[in-house]
């Protein structure tokens, strides 16, 4: 059972979740603009996704040099730094390198499975290629982008655009511009989240000269930039509405403000001095990004 826990600790479950969410968010809209669902490309594409987003996470952690040292500075939780589930009495070093590559072989046998029955084969096989590319970019050395500060803004566009994406084009033949008017409020939502996630680590990060975006930015501006971001999400929502987002989808992503705005609040406090609650500030992030996700997609696919 201990292994099991770590493996599951190891693949970081988090991120895969955010990917399914969005990933089903692009089907929605599909659903929404023809009234059909291709359940074969879904179930088949959502798996190549999930295959490749743990073939990533386990590279990131086998090539990570602070996957097995033992900071007492590191506050380490279950969303941020590294997965803490390989080292000494844990799971060996070679389980994430192996997991990695058995991910990539079968994501490449799916690949093959789904070329045979795509309609939309060009387009489907572009945003493939730039989602491997980038999730190696970001994992695999001498690149490790996760290592540069700018890894993040990476692993946004990859989840929560190019994912929604690719789920869109598996069902329709052409893209359409309600799904910018979702991708990119979502995107900057979710590069918000992935900050409030480095905050526990900060100090450890430092110590360890990790270049996360945190410490790239510093946190004085990292907690400017957070509250920021979440701010634009909702300001390219309304402009979205304005330009013809339909009031059946924009109007229930309001009820995520109150929460959006609550951990605007929380940030503020910490900013000032207040004793920071971490668990607290990560929840209420995870819950922003994750009620924004799934109103949409609830919205898309009931009307």
């Amino acid at each position: 059972m201990k292994s099991i826990r770590l493996f599951v600790q190891l693949s970081r479950p988090l991120h895969i979740l955010s990917a399914i969410l969005v990933y089903l968010l692009g089907i929605s809209l599909a659903h929404y603009l023809t009234g059909q669902t291709d359940w074969k490309s879904l179930i088949y594409g959502l798996a190549w996704i999930i295959l490749l987003l743990l073939a990533a996470q386990y590279f990131n952690e086998y090539f990570d040099p602070q996957a097995l040292v033992n900071d007492p500075v590191r506050k380490h939780t279950p969303f941020s730094g590294v997965s803490a589930a390989l080292g000494s009495g844990k799971l060996p070093r070679p389980v994430a390198l192996w997991a990695g590559l058995t991910c990539l072989a079968f994501a490449a046998s799916l690949t093959v499975l789904l070329m045979q029955f795509m309609h939309n084969k060009q387009a489907v096989l572009f945003i493939y290629g730039v989602i491997l590319m980038a999730e190696l970019f970001y994992a695999l050395p001498p690149f490790r982008l996760v290592s540069s500060g700018y890894g993040e803004f990476l692993l946004s566009i990859i989840t929560v655009a190019l994912v929604p994406a690719l789920a869109y084009l598996m069902q329709v033949h052409e893209m359409h511009r309600l799904l910018a008017m979702v991708v990119f409020p979502l995107t900057t939502l979710h590069i918000s989240m992935l900050l409030a996630l480095e905050f526990p680590d900060y100090a450890s990060d430092i110590r360890q000269e990790k270049r996360s975006m945190l410490v790239r930015v510093g946190w004085q501006r990292g907690m400017l930039l957070h509250n920021v971001l979440i701010l634009l999400s909702f300001v390219i929502l309304g402009l979205a509405f304005i330009l013809g987002l339909p009031l059946s989808v924009a109007w229930p992503i309001i009820l995520v403000l109150p929460v959006a705005l609550y951990q605007v609040w929380m940030m503020n406090r910490i900013a000032d001095g207040a004793k920071p609650n971490w668990n607290l500030l990560i929840l209420i992030a995870i819950a922003s990004f994750g009620l924004a996700g799934y109103i949409l997609t609830f919205a898309f696919w009931t009307h």
